[in-house]
This record gives C-alpha cells, sequence and structure tokens, in this order.
C-alpha cells in the first residue's frame, strides 16, 4: 500500500466527518470537521491491516482527524461543494420519469447513497423509499432538503 498523500500535503476532506465514538470529549455524532475544509497530514497509519488512515490536521476547526483515502483530494484539486451528502434524507424536487413510467413522484423521500463529482456537475446516487431496491443517479436540482417536519413524518 502506498499512500496517495506524504506528511506536510495539504488535503480537503469531502464530506462532513462526524464522530464516530473515537473522538474523545464530544458526542458521537457530531460535526468534527466540515467538508470542503483543508488540512495537512501530520500522520500516516493503517487499520484492519489494508487501510490507510491519514491524521489531518484542520486549524480552522482545531483538530486532527483520522480520514480514509476516500474522504480526500489533493487540496490543489478542484473541489465542487455539494448542497447533500451520503446519508442524507432528501426529496424528490420534481417528478423522475423515464418517458413512459413515473418512476419517483415529487415530494418522495429517499437517501443519499453516494456524492459525484464529475466534469464540474454534482450528481448523487439516492434510494427512494417509493421504489424499494433501486438506485438512482439523479442531478442537485432535482432533489430537495427534508425539513424536520418531513423527517418526523417519515419515521410515522
Amino acid at each position: 500500500m502506498l499512500p496517495a498523500w506524504e506528511y506536510g500535503d495539504a488535503v480537503r476532506v469531502t464530506r462532513n466527518v462526524r464522530n464516530d465514538g473515537t473522538f474523545p470529549g464530544i458526542a458521537t455524532g457530531d460535526l468534527l470537521v466540515k467538508r470542503g475544509s483543508v488540512g495537512h497530514v501530520v500522520n500516516i497509519g493503517t487499520f484492519l491491516v489494508d487501510q490507510l488512515i491519514y491524521s489531518v490536521r484542520f486549524l480552522d476547526a482545531q483538530r486532527v482527524v483520522g480520514c480514509r483515502v476516500e474522504e480526500l483530494i489533493g487540496a490543489d484539486e478542484a473541489w465542487l461543494p455539494s448542497r447533500f451528502e451520503a446519508r442524507d434524507r432528501v426529496t424528490a424536487a420534481k417528478a423522475l420519469r423515464t418517458q413512459e413510467e413515473l418512476l419517483v413522484p415529487p415530494g418522495a423521500v429517499g437517501e443519499v447513497l453516494r456524492v459525484l463529482r464529475d466534469d464540474g456537475v454534482i450528481t448523487y446516487h439516492v434510494h427512494f423509499e417509493a421504489r424499494p431496491g433501486r438506485v438512482f443517479a439523479v442531478p442537485e436540482a432535482a432533489l430537495g432538503a427534508l425539513g424536520e417536519a418531513d423527517e418526523r413524518d417519515a419515521r410515522l
């Protein structure tokens, strides 16, 4: 395993990093570092023998956080901020359809599985409850945020 970055390299975190219970003094689930933040690699370790973990110092957040390679890009690489991230609950802002069939009705609740940043365009892999077992590639403009009231209703 060769590291993608070395000590001192500037990197950007591509998703919000939350406490998984291993960061002392902060509640599990609380935000540690906001996506798009830039930090510097201060250490490189391994997890389960086959995964590199980069300890990154984020000066703005005044924290050193462990990040996996898929959570980082070089600080000088193009960064396209996204409205949503993996595990966010969203709604379909408009009907998703083929020419013949309504696939997802407007207002359907879904969960973002992955954020894709290709060629300056953000697309999301989303699983909608209205279509169990199917994953859709959805442009950002076709999604809306699931509000707190909507979230409560969705759980009922």
